[in-house]
Formats: structure tokens, sequence, C-alpha cells
């Protein structure tokens, strides 16, 4: 996360957790007009492992959260707030949630270039919470990466196993080819209406 999105999730925390709800973190992206203050916000697992965030949930947090922005006013320029669920594709912010997601693939940028990419992709493998990194298997190799220099990481969902894939066609690939072979003619594919 930016500098000004912890911040953000600093201060707004505790609001969400008073409504039995947890903040995984918060994107906050500027643009020309405007920026974009985007909350994730989930059940905390513990507590309702069956229950998931539904769209009351979305804007209680949103007219709460808004009120205090309004209040405290960290963000100066025009933004526009979404509160939203993690999906199956959840973001990654925090150690402990690298933690929870070991063994998943996760999609990540980084803030600056490590071992010549920004961009990888592979399985998490371990978190050391005490170097404060995540190692992931990229092709045949392991890539730690410091969690400060992530900037963002997304769980890729396996597809197939949610069932969401297109299925692959069973049986033998229909043939190409066998066309009748057709020999030009000099003849007009159609008659052409006769001037009277």
């Amino acid at each position: 996360m930016s500098d000004k999105a912890t911040e953000i999730a600093n201060l707004l925390g505790p609001t969400v957790e008073s409504l039995g709800l947890e903040l995984l973190g918060v994107e906050y992206l500027t643009a020309p007009g405007g920026a974009t203050l985007r909350l994730y916000i989930d059940v905390p697992v513990a507590e309702q492992p069956d229950r998931i965030v539904n769209i009351d949930d979305c804007e209680r947090v949103s007219r709460e959260v808004s009120a205090q922005l309004d209040v405290e006013d960290p963000i100066s320029a025009n933004y526009t707030l979404e509160v939203s669920s993690p999906g199956v594709d959840r973001p990654l912010f925090t150690l402990e949630q690298f933690e929870r997601a070991i063994g998943e693939s996760a999609k990540v940028t980084l803030k600056l270039p490590q071992d010549g990419r920004r961009r990888l992709q592979g399985e998490i493998l371990a978190v050391d919470a005490e170097q404060g990194t995540v190692t992931f298997q990229v092709d045949n190799f392991q890539f730690t990466a410091d969690v400060e220099n992530i900037d963002k990481a997304r769980i890729m969902p396996d597809w197939a196993a949610l069932g969401l894939a297109p299925s692959k066609p069973t049986g033998p690939a229909p043939k190409q080819g066998d066309k009748a072979s057709k020999k030009p003619t000099n003849k007009p594919a159609a008659k052409k209406p006769r001037a009277e």
C-alpha cells in the first residue's frame, strides 16, 4: 500500500471493526480530475467462517466511513469512495494475509524492480514475519520479496476448481479438410436479368 493508503487504513480500521467487519486494505488511486479511494472489507473468519460480505455491509461501512472522512479530511482532492468485498481474486495487503494464502497463486507488482522484474506470478510458498518477506515459486525458482516493496498483490483463482472455467471438449477434434473440391467454371454465379 502507498503511504497515503496506509495512513487512511490506520484511520478507518477501528471504524470498520466497530461494525463487526475487517478492513483488509485500502487502495488510493489518483487520476486527472479526481481520485478513487477503494476499501476492501471482509467478515473476520474466526468469528463467522460461513458468512460473506453483502451489499448491506458495504453500504453500512460506506455511510460510517464517509462521515469520518468528512470530519478528519485526510484527502484534500476530490475523490470517489468505493467499498468492496475482496472477491475470489482477493487483494493481499499484509503479511498475515499472505500467510493465510500460502499454497495459492498470486499476481504481484513490485514498487521497485528486484532481480530485473517488477511483475511476477507464482505460488505463495512462505512468509517470514521477522524479515518481513514473502517467498513465491515463480517458474522454476524461488523469489523472495520484501512486503514493503509489494505495490499490489492479488490471488489468482483456480477457475477450473471453482467450476467457472470453460469446459474442454472431449473426444476427437472435428476434422478440417475433406471439403468437396470445386473446379472453377466460367459460368456466372447467377443469371442476369434480361433487359426488355
